[in-house]
């Protein structure tokens, strides 16, 4: 690479640092390279996990870091789901669409990523859900 094309890929790099690094995280974000943040309201169990939900029941769902996301079903009834593997951006984004042909959010479904700010719109990756930990959260949820 010849040193003139080496300067202008080296200030292209250095401006994308320094735009990425004037954002400000978002309550929940992940902090470090673990995707985990620190934030995330404690939680009791109050039951033995179930692999699904029934759809028409979530009212709401909150996107923790990239390996959790609380389901409400109803009142103060939640279901935490820790994801099996790192889903990257989820944390972020805070966005994710699932499609299934049954009447319940199971633990072999699929979520996919989506862009939820400025930049591309989109699928940002899938992931795989895990099972679904009925619990009782400790303070209340930021939403």
């Amino acid at each position: 690479m010849s040193a003139c094309r080496s300067a202008a890929f080296l200030t292209a790099s250095a401006a994308a640092v320094l735009v990425l690094g004037g954002c400000a995280p978002r309550p929940g974000a992940t902090s470090g390279s673990n995707g985990h943040a620190a934030n995330i309201p404690a939680a009791t169990v109050t039951g033995p996990a179930v692999s699904c939900i029934p759809i028409t029941s979530i009212r709401e769902s909150v996107v923790r870091d990239d390996w959790t996301i609380d389901f409400r079903i109803s009142g103060t009834k939640w279901y935490r789901n820790t994801l099996p593997n790192r889903c990257n951006s989820l944390g972020f984004e805070r966005a994710f669409s699932y499609q299934t042909s049954l009447s319940q959010l199971c633990n072999v479904d699929i979520i996919t990523v989506f862009s939820n700010g400025g930049g591309p719109r989109g699928p940002l990756g899938s992931c795989g859900l895990g099972m679904f930990q009925p619990v009782t959260l400790d303070k209340a949820p930021a939403k």
